[in-house]
């Protein structure tokens, strides 16, 4: 029997269940389809799980550091089995969490997995075994198909199916111990050696997390610098923080195979080639994670019956409405290719629901955070120096160092920078890129100043707590004004 509802919302992470709800709230039957608990990518096997496993890192660094700050510890030691539980137990916490959230609003959850039969209807069938195993996640591979056990209709529908880690194909790749971030949650112990390939969020994220863990770690990255879609000054800066806690970074390389180390012994090399592709280094591992990017999740959609389009990627291209090329049917988060970040895909979650439901809403990706929870902290908003300059402003830039704040040295973190761009003639404020302590939380108020083109002087004259983090951002407005106050003056960048 075929059950209709107004909006049918395929994939249940932090876009799906957010448009769910926020459709149910203005006034939409909603149905939502997903393989596993809700949350998605995010909240199963990304951000809130290498975020809980980070806090515990930070408190090890804390208590390893803490006859700095007069307190005398003996016995520190790392219990992993401690660190995985409390991961899990949060993790079941947040999901349950949503879980009540879909139900309290009235939509209706369907586990399983969603197949277009025809542009308003899709089939739900049983999901195969998690191709990890055990708990692994039931996306990371196309579906093994299962009977159809119930069928669903709507006037609207969203795709939010979300993307699912690229393990690329090389010599090796397939070896026990080549992981993606997602196998990396299965370790059941720390890594003695582990080379982590790809210098973005989720490499640098591990890389921090397994160093301080008390990992021999390489960092690996094709790009001239780590994060490279940051501020190249921020990239620099966390290259030389991560050398500086032990990390070897290795920057204009690429992995090109992995071998065995030796006949059973379990361990790995990983083959290292320069830029100009030349063999430069072996460096023996017990894990190598790649985290060099993501693919989307259309495969096992039967997207064709629905005559929804993909690019030659396979994502789903959308308007600033979030619509595909079939007007009824829409597209948030990873799968649209867009910012592969989860605050962007609720947000589009949030538009899309407003637009299927009759308003005339659209998203804004002018102004999008983003943050990256190593140690130290990065974080940045709107536009690099570099990309200001290439849009053709003229742009005053000026940064000002933790190391001149006043809570930053009563915190016992130092390092970094909060760094402002601006339009010289106007002063509005364009970009912020911070590393350094809070990073992550210290940028939405430079979030705020490009959204609603807060200028350097409205930065500047806002009052801001003493002593605090957000200080920073304040000075760094001054310093790009030309009047620096707890720094020396120095001629703005323009």
């Amino acid at each position: 029997m075929k059950k209709h509802f107004d909006v049918l919302v395929i994939g249940g992470g932090p876009g799906g269940y957010v448009a769910a709800i926020r459709a149910a709230q203005l006034g939409r039957t909603v149905a939502l389809v997903d393989k596993e608990r809700p949350g998605g990518v995010c909240l199963n096997w990304g951000c809130i799980p290498t975020k809980s496993m980070l806090r515990s890192a930070e408190v090890l660094e804390t208590v390893r550091g803490a006859e700095e700050f007069g307190v005398l510890t003996e016995g520190v030691r790392l219990d992993y089995s401690a660190v995985l539980k409390r991961k899990d137990g949060i993790v079941t916490r947040l999901t349950e969490g949503i879980a009540q959230l879909l139900k309290a609003n009235g939509v209706t959850v369907v586990n399983g997995h969603a197949r277009f039969t025809d542009p308003h209807t899709v089939a739900v069938h049983e999901t195969g075994p998690s191709p990890l195993g055990g708990d692994g996640p039931l996306y990371a591979a196309p579906p093994v198909p299962q009977p159809a056990r119930e069928t669903l209709s709507a006037e609207d529908i969203i795709i939010a199916t979300g993307s699912q880690p690229v393990m690329p194909d090389l010599p090796g790749s397939d070896l026990p111990g080549v992981l993606t971030s997602d196998g990396a949650f299965l370790l059941p112990e720390v890594p003695a050696r582990a080379v982590v390939v790809g210098g973005s969020a989720v490499g640098a994220e591990w890389a921090s997390l397994f160093r301080a863990f008390g990992a021999e770690v390489t960092l690996v990255e094709m790009m001239p610098t780590l994060l490279p879609a940051e501020d190249t000054e921020i990239g620099r800066a966390l290259t030389r923080a991560f050398t500086k806690q032990g990390i070897k970074v290795l920057t204009r390389h690429t992995v090109k195979a992995i071998e065995e180390e030796g006949e059973g012994d379990g361990g790995l090399r990983a083959l290292v080639a320069d830029a100009d592709g030349n063999p430069v280094s072996s460096l023996p591992a017990d894990s190598v994670l790649f985290g060099v990017g993501r693919r989307p999740n259309t495969a096992g959609l039967d997207l064709e019956q629905a005559g929804v389009h993909t690019d030659d990627r396979g994502y789903i291209p959308v308007t600033d409405r979030l619509r595909t090329n079939i007007p009824h049917i829409s597209a948030i988060g990873d799968i649209t290719g867009r910012i592969q970040l989860a605050h962007v895909a609720s947000h589009q979650g949030l538009v899309a629901a407003s637009v299927v439901s009759g308003h005339d809403e659209r998203i804004d990706y002018r102004a999008v955070p983003a943050a990256t929870f190593t140690r130290p902290e990065v974080a940045s908003v709107g536009l690099t120096e570099a990309q200001a300059r290439e849009a053709g402003h003229e742009i005053t830039a000026a940064r000002f160092p933790f190391a001149a704040l006043g809570r930053a040295h009563a915190y016992g973190a130092t390092d970094g920078m909060v760094k402002v761009v601006a339009e010289r003639s106007s002063g509005a404020v364009l970009g912020a890129h911070i590393i350094g302590p809070g990073a992550s939380d210290l940028i939405a108020e430079a979030a705020l100043a490009v959204t609603h083109g807060v200028t350097l002087t409205g930065l500047a004259d806002t009052i801001h707590a003493h002593p605090t983090l957000g200080e920073a951002t304040m000075e760094a407005a001054m310093g790009a004004l030309g009047l620096p106050l707890h720094t020396a003056p120095v001629r703005r960048r323009g």
